[in-house]
């Protein structure tokens, strides 16, 4: 069962972009597209609550389970 990063699909849905985003958490954009595209092996839980605050939303909404 891979783990999916549906980090694209909250970009779209909040109308943000990846520089926009990284400005606002404080993380390169390589980084970000990194996780982006589910390259990461992991992901510190510091980096998600960063992300999942600028994008209002929970961790499930980013992370899924295939």
């Amino acid at each position: 069962m891979p783990i999916v990063i549906n980090l694209d699909i909250m970009l779209a849905k909040r109308k943000m972009s990846l520089t926009e985003l990284s400005e606002k958490v404080g993380l390169t954009i390589v980084n970000l597209s990194i996780l982006k595209t589910g390259r990461a092996k992991g992901v510190r839980f510091d980096t998600l609550e960063a992300v999942c605050r600028v994008l209002d939303c929970k961790p499930g909404d980013i992370i899924d389970i295939d």
